[in-house]
């Protein structure tokens, strides 16, 4: 069985190395859109909609993975440029948000699908710390404009939960999954 990873995420690429497996990178350049309004449920709409414009063969399994961050139901996605990066980390900054990553995983024709949940702390940020870090390259790519294993660290306070589903893809859960399914 092959393994392919529907992501061009470099922290997705890492944690499934970290893992220790061989995979191939494919990834869906169709446009991520649902009408779905609760956090989990949106999620996991994107992730299903990426497994399903990845083609796969019945020897491949296929893993998709999408992460929001959600602040009192606000769903905060990639930052658009410098000013919706600022808006975004002065509103999670001095709180706490939840950060939600969806995993689609398609095996023969067959799906498997979860939402985790981690629940991160952000100390309070001056001015200052929220423009430097805004003109740092590190908010463009990433959901709620933050890296938790990046430049962003410093500002973490605590969070509840598995630390890479916070960086994009439950370590722990998909282990679990993963040794089911490649028995």
């Amino acid at each position: 069985m092959k393994i392919i990873l529907g992501s061009k995420s470099p922290r997705r690429k890492e944690i499934l190395s970290l893992m220790g497996y061989d995979y191939q990178v494919r990834v869906s350049e169709a446009e991520e859109v649902t009408d779905k309004t609760n956090p989990k449920d949106v999620v996991a709409s994107i992730a299903k909609q990426k497994a399903n414009n990845i083609p796969v063969k019945d020897d491949e399994l296929l893993i998709c993975a999408d992460t929001i961050v959600v602040l009192d139901d606000l769903i905060l996605g990639k930052p658009k440029d410098k000013d919706d990066a600022y808006h975004m980390i002065s509103l999670i900054q001095g709180r706490s948000h939840y950060v939600y990553t969806a995993v689609c995983i398609k095996y023969q024709n067959k799906y498997t699908e979860f939402v985790d949940e981690a629940k991160v702390g952000i100390y309070p940020m001056d001015d200052k710390e929220i423009n430097d870090y805004i003109n740092t390259p590190e908010p463009y790519d990433k959901a709620g404009g933050y890296a938790i294993q990046g430049i962003f660290s410093k500002y973490i306070k605590d969070y509840q939960g598995d630390y890479y589903t916070i960086m994009g893809l439950p370590k722990q859960k998909l282990e679990i999954i993963l040794k089911d399914l490649i028995k």
